[in-house]
């Protein structure tokens, strides 16, 4: 029997800029779409350094997750992808604003290009059971 799928959408994070949604709940489990640092109200690329950055990809999921009537520590698995790992340490001081411990899993890998040649994505998967 197939699982029940819902999809979650927050107007306070950006629209999709492609076919897809900004997260899914399946059961227990919200999957979230990458989030770059777009300002939900404009829709254009926060500009300044990469700290300010960062702090609108959060705020974007945080938005989302809730949207999905989560919080932060209902998050089990960050994936975070970033263009330069020179911005490593950056990243780990803004999630460390956003995230308690114990921390959740995650996943950092460094990719040539991100979609509006963003130098950070992050996305998340929550479990709200």
């Amino acid at each position: 029997m197939p699982v029940a799928r819902q999809i979650i959408h927050s107007d306070q994070a950006p629209k999709a800029i492609g076919p897809y949604s900004q997260a899914m709940r399946v059961g227990d489990l919200v999957f979230m779409a990458g989030q770059i640092p777009l300002d939900p109200v404009t829709m254009q690329m926060v500009e300044g350094d990469f700290e300010k950055e960062a702090r609108r990809v959060f705020e974007n999921i945080k938005a989302v997750i809730a949207a999905a009537g989560g919080t932060f520590a209902h998050v089990v698995m960050v994936r975070i992808f970033l263009t330069d790992f020179a911005n490593f340490a950056q990243v780990n001081e803004v999630m460390q604003q956003y995230f308690k411990e114990p921390y959740p899993p995650r996943t950092t890998v460094a990719v040539a290009a991100l979609p509006k040649n963003a130098r950070v994505e992050i996305e998340c998967t929550l479990h709200l059971g």
